[in-house]
């Protein structure tokens, strides 16, 4: 998907058209197999993060499995998507207010379903979810502050993760092992690595900036799928950084 530096011309190149959350709200329930198979692709990225909200609201580890299930279940059923419309916004916003909406009205019967039974839209790892959700630090952050903590950093390991297939495609994934530190604000010795690659350094620190310019074009293309308009970006954007910061 095309990415500008500065947000707006995803708007002129009618990138909003094309999105998967806009494909999504267009198809409201009843439209192509496509909508669906954008769903199931955002939820991808979903899934842990409110497999966290539902295990710090209070939900033992079995059935926060089986609750984020069948959640998914029904949502990519299209069962709830009827009454969505695109002024609505932002994916993020849509699923945390649908999986209260769930737990507070259906979670005694979800949590009743034989495990495995029905359908599984989405493969859930449940050991490696409880793994992950042990690491949460032992503070008193609410439900919504660790669904919104998750959403970040697993924004961001999608992210990194598909700038280090990038490099790898070139052959040059040892070169972003070496300068990905950067992107989390580590100083690098740049006249240690350029060195090592028989290179001068100012050509170290050009790569270092591409590699920044790079990561936050798909932080913003990221983003930019799950919201329906540039403004909303600008938000999201925000809203990463604060929940980074909590």
């Amino acid at each position: 998907m095309p990415c500008s530096g500065n947000g707006s011309s995803l708007h002129e190149k009618g990138v909003f058209a094309t999105t998967r959350w806009s494909v999504v709200l267009t198809a409201a329930g009843d439209g192509p197999k496509g909508a669906a198979e954008a769903l199931a692709v955002l939820c991808e990225s979903y899934w842990y993060p409110l497999y966290a909200f539902v295990r710090r609201s209070g939900h033992s580890p079995e059935d926060a499995q089986d609750l984020t299930q069948e959640f998914f279940a029904r949502l990519i059923a299209k069962q709830w998507l009827h009454d969505v419309h695109p002024e609505r916004g932002r994916f993020r916003s849509f699923l945390l207010v649908a999986m209260k909406h769930f737990l507070a009205n259906e979670w005694d019967r979800a949590r009743r379903l034989k495990r495995g039974g029905g359908q599984v839209p989405l493969s859930l790892d449940a050991g490696a979810a409880e793994t992950r959700y042990a690491r949460e630090p032992a503070d008193p952050a609410t439900p919504e502050q660790i669904f919104n903590r998750r959403w970040a950093f697993t924004l961001l390991e999608k992210v990194l993760d598909r700038l280090r297939r990038e490099f790898t495609a070139i052959g040059k994934a040892d070169v972003f092992a070496e300068l990905e530190p950067a992107l989390s604000g580590a100083r690098l010795d740049y006249a240690e690595i350029a060195g090592r690659r028989n290179l001068n350094e100012g050509a170290v620190r050009v790569a270092v900036h591409r590699l920044r310019v790079r990561f936050r074009d798909l932080v913003r293309a990221e983003i930019a799928e799950t919201v329906t308009n540039d403004a909303e970006i600008e938000s999201e954007l925000k809203h990463l950084f604060a929940a980074l910061a909590q």
